[in-house]
């Protein structure tokens, strides 16, 4: 199995990867002193467990947990014991070992890894939520929640894309393909080469556009039967 280690500090990072290597068959391939960086990891390799800190700058392990749709296998490490309930409560996570971790207690939570299918990590789920009713988005290393019924709109600009919400407008970089990927397809639709919509938020539409909120948005000819049929006004 491969493994990668998650901790902000560098010593529990060594211990981790110490006790890993004392097991046969469990390779560190990565170890990550931040969540954001890991997951930019779990986008482009399959990782069958993280062993992850769950006091991390920001957010939770169990946070940690939440924006990966098809998580590796978890194994949190922590000197708290006061998450423990909680993260029972996530499938992906099969074991919560207290600091300092001992060679004995660190083998049988391999076992216990062992002993359950291992799923390969989520290719494009970095920001969705297991429920697929809240969107991650990343802002200068944080991860921001947002709740999917309440994002009105994205709009492309350039190298980067607006997120428009009830409340507030968040500017990432990123693109409409990628972040169309994450958004339900059942409220969510690209109607423009630039917008994306979430038409339960429409108010009124036009021949070549709609109106949510305050905010005109094109249509374009191609799309405008989709959003018709979606509606069902065709």
């Amino acid at each position: 199995m491969n493994c990668i280690i998650i901790d902000d500090e560098t010593a529990a990072r060594a211990i981790v990867s110490q006790l890993c290597t004392q097991v046969p068959d469990l390779d560190v391939i990565e170890e990550f002193d931040n969540a954001i960086d890991a997951i930019k990891f779990l986008n482009q390799q399959n990782i069958d467990v993280v062993f992850l800190d769950i006091h991390m700058p920001g957010f939770t392990g169990v946070d940690f947990v939440q924006t990966l749709k098809n998580p590796p296998k978890i194994v949190l490490t922590t000197s708290d014991t006061n998450f423990a309930i909680e993260a029972y409560e996530y499938e992906a996570i099969v074991d919560y070992l207290v600091k300092p971790i001992t060679m004995e207690r660190f083998e049988k939570s391999v076992q216990k890894i062992k002993n359950t299918t291992v799923r390969p990590a989520s290719k494009t789920g970095e920001a969705t939520s297991d429920t697929g009713e809240d969107l991650y988005i990343n802002i200068d290393r944080r991860l921001i929640k947002l709740k999917m019924n309440e994002i009105q709109l994205i709009e492309a600009k350039g190298d980067y894309i607006e997120v428009k919400t009830d409340t507030e407008s968040y500017r990432v970089h990123n693109t409409l393909k990628k972040i169309k990927e994450k958004l339900p397809e059942k409220t969510f639709l690209q109607i423009h080469r630039s917008y994306i919509i979430n038409f339960t938020k429409i108010i009124d539409i036009e021949d070549n556009s709609v109106l949510i909120e305050k905010n005109v948005v094109p249509i374009s000819r191609s799309n405008r039967p989709e959003l018709m049929r979606r509606l069902n006004l065709l």
